[in-house]
């Protein structure tokens, strides 16, 4: 475990986002091996089929992971204090969470995948398959889930090494299972799109169960032992504190995934071609956004370990640091991407010169997007690290449904289909100038998240005495 608290910024802020960046650099890997053989092996429709499945998938990861992002914040906090009971609390008020909302989504799930299909407006000719492979997915949620939440705590702690190298068991399982359980090989039947799910589900249980090994067989911190198997009882403390929180910050992602669901529908008036080239250049902007997503988790767990520590002066050291990073990054990646996007697109769409000729479009459009949403994500993980939510969830609205959505509806009568293209420059923007506002601006630096047990009881105590309250708004 990393001390995020002490020694050079900008070093250690690198030192600890490339192993992150390394996860997302595999996961993406990963997703992207299995698009090459689901569109090589299933087809344009199946490629097209996974785009719409994976969209509602995030839409049920997103309020479920703003408990996850709580419960870090807390254990990040904790670890700053030193305080390594905190953050088995913290651990195990979080596991309970996480694994019960994994079931309760997988069920809700299921029987509402056909409404949520044809809410998107899934062509007729793809929604079969989506059907499919969506419901498969739902049923590894549970395992999926608290494997995500254990990396999350695993990082808020301050290793972010771990997680990366567990992300390849389960990685391997995936890649080799794809074409075996697509296409049929020796024992196994030929599944088609529903083969490329099970895979899935197999290698997300197979990460999961090396994760607990290497948990307990390591001993980390995060583990919980003899009687700390209580703490997966919740308490009212803490879970007051992570719904709180976690419920702004899952609002966001689902403004986010639900502005991406409706733009998924207006792409999915524009045809088949369309659909698989918006879900095609969607495999390349997975890479551009790996630098802005390791940079913010590094700068929120930087972040939230120093506060934990007291240590404010820190705090716009790393902001710069995570600023200027991304920029360098994610500008470099944008760059390398348009330059070869013809070549990395054949890969995904083989045989198909029109759809590639729209992906191609759209990438020039707006991938450089993602370097103004890269230095958004820094300050706004920063101010996320201290429990401030509610801003951040109000700036995400104004940018994704006046903004994004509210372009595209005005411009799509004079520009067609760019304009839902050039709804991410414009929503990047709004998005940022609103976000370097509110961070220089500095009111989140009042809010006081409550990161041990005995600051929560206190606050229990005191609840009925309005001075006593030690719990903003956030």
């Amino acid at each position: 475990m990393r001390d995020l608290t002490t020694g050079p910024i900008a070093s250690t802020l690198l030192l600890f986002a490339l192993p992150a960046l390394g996860s997302n650099v595999l996961q993406s890997i990963n997703g992207s091996i299995n698009a090459v053989w689901i569109g090589q092996l299933v087809g344009e429709t199946g490629l097209a089929a996974t785009a719409n499945a994976n969209l509602i998938m995030f839409m049920m990861f997103a309020l479920i992971f703003g408990f996850g992002m709580a419960s870090t914040i807390i254990i990040g906090q904790s670890a700053g204090k030193g305080d390594w009971d905190g953050v088995r609390q913290g651990v195990g008020t979080g596991v309970t969470l996480f694994f019960a909302l994994g079931v309760i989504a997988t069920v809700a799930g299921w029987y509402t995948a056909p409404a949520l299909l044809h809410m998107l407006g899934t062509p007729d000719d793809v929604y079969p398959q989506a059907l499919i492979y969506l419901r498969v997915m739902y049923l590894g949620l549970p395992t999926s889930l608290l494997t995500v939440f254990f990396s999350m705590a695993m990082r808020g702690a301050g290793d972010s090494l771990t997680p990366m190298l567990l992300l390849l068991p389960g990685m391997v399982v995936d890649i080799v299972m794809n074409p075996i359980l697509i296409s049929g090989m020796g024992p196994f039947p030929e599944l088609g799109i529903m083969g490329a799910g099970l895979a899935t589900l197999v290698a997300n249980f197979v990460s999961f169960v090396v994760m607990l090994a290497v948990i307990y067989g390591r001993d980390l911190p995060i583990r919980l032992r003899g009687q700390e198997f209580r703490y997966l009882l919740p308490r009212r403390e803490l879970v007051m504190i992570i719904v709180s929180k976690g419920i702004p910050m899952g609002l966001q992602m689902v403004v986010m995934s639900g502005s991406a669901l409706v733009m998924l529908g207006l792409v999915n008036r524009e045809g088949t071609d369309t659909v698989a080239a918006y879900g095609a250049v969607n495999q390349l902007w997975t890479y551009i956004q790996m630098p802005a997503m390791a940079i913010g988790m590094a700068a929120s767990a930087m972040a939230a370990q120093n506060i934990g520590a007291g240590k404010w002066d820190r705090i716009n050291r790393i902001a710069i640091a995570g600023v200027m990073v991304n920029l360098c990054l994610t500008g470099v990646i944008v760059a390398v991407t348009l330059i070869f996007d013809g070549f990395l697109l054949q890969l995904f769409l083989p045989r198909h010169p029109e759809a590639i000729a729209i992906a191609e479009h759209i990438g020039l459009l707006a991938s450089w997007a993602f370097i103004l949403m890269g230095v958004t994500m820094v300050l706004s993980s920063i101010t996320r690290a201290n429990g401030a939510t509610m801003v951040p969830l109000i700036i995400m609205v104004l940018a994704y449904i006046p903004g994004r959505l509210g372009s595209i509806y005005g411009l799509q009568g004079a520009i067609g289909a760019d304009a839902i293209w050039w709804s991410f420059p414009i929503g990047g923007a709004l998005s940022l100038i609103m976000t370097a506002a509110y961070y220089l601006q500095g009111s989140w630096r009042n809010i006081r998240l409550l990161a041990t047990i005995e600051e929560a009881e206190e606050f229990v105590q005191s609840e009925a005495e309005p001075t006593g309250r030690i719990l903003p708004n956030g």
